[in-house]
């Protein structure tokens, strides 16, 4: 994707605040397995981590009640990280996002945080919507479910 970054708008679609973050290293795309970031039109069907520390690890959208460290990173090479706090996509256009073979939940497309050393601004994830920490803490706590995203 072109544009690495996530706007926050308010409901007048005035830009309140904006984040770099890292979409998929495959590029963009819809279909299941593809590992691509889904685009078009979506809303947040779940909202993961409230009150949970910084870092907080999760597998499978559970805490594991581990803390990201390097140590921790050391002992996993590989491991995919979704750290700190999960906010679950869900499509809105049948037949491009949503439905058979394109379903972004089902995909289980997130924006959630990652390793703070890894870059953003560059296309590495697995689909989802990478973002630091504290900013993806920050993006919790304006958002609320049935929020709309669009992807571009």
């Amino acid at each position: 994707m072109d544009d690495q970054t996530l706007t926050l708008r308010d409901e007048r679609g005035v830009a309140i605040a904006c984040y770099p973050v890292s979409t998929a290293l495959n590029g963009a795309g819809e279909r299941d397995g593809s590992g691509c970031t889904p685009r078009g039109e979506h809303y947040i069907r779940a909202m993961i981590g409230a009150g949970l520390p910084q870092d907080t690890v999760f597998r499978a959208r559970r805490p594991t009640g581990e803390i990201y460290s390097a140590e921790l990173a050391a002992a996993n090479p590989g491991r995919d990280w979704i750290l700190s706090r999960i906010l679950w996509l869900c499509g809105l256009e049948s037949g491009r996002n949503r439905g058979a073979g394109v379903d972004t939940f089902r995909r289980f497309i997130y924006i959630h945080g990652t390793p703070d050393t890894e870059p953003m601004g560059l296309a590495l994830s697995h689909g989802c919507v990478r973002m630091r920490n504290a900013d993806v803490i920050e993006l919790f706590g304006y958002a609320h479910t049935g929020m709309p995203v669009t992807i571009r």
